[in-house]
């Protein structure tokens, strides 16, 4: 049975940095593509970042990047989203899913198999 656990979540100042992390078990999870998506109050979930099963292939949902960086452990079944610069817009549930194709790059929900309950991030001005 999969099972994909965040955690790292809180309540962080704007400006603010915060780790999150994905604990994967139940698959192989080099052989899968992992994503970030968040979803704030009243909006659809979104695709925040993705990553290959090799670590080597990274994508961000637009300027992301420049606060954001995905990585993962394979060794350690562990997927990461690093956030800097945190802003109180970036307040949202954050959730791990895991993609059944290695070379996945996608921040499309429908494109993930396997997903966690969820860590909240809140941002207070």
């Amino acid at each position: 049975q999969v099972q994909v656990l965040e955690s790292g979540g809180g309540l962080v100042q704007a400006g603010g940095s915060l780790r999150l992390s994905c604990i994967v078990s139940g698959l192989t999870f080099g052989d899968y593509a992992m994503g970030w998506f968040r979803q704030a109050p009243g909006k659809e979930r979104e695709g925040v970042s993705c990553i290959s099963g090799s670590g080597g292939s990274t994508t961000y949902a637009g300027s992301l990047k420049e606060r954001f960086t995905i990585s993962r452990d394979n060794a350690k079944n562990t997927l990461y989203l690093q956030m800097n610069s945190l802003k109180t817009e970036d307040t949202a549930m954050y959730y791990c899913a895991a993609a059944q194709r290695a070379d996945l790059l996608s921040l499309r929900k429908v494109d993930f198999n396997y997903w966690g309950q969820g860590t909240q991030v809140t941002v207070s001005s």
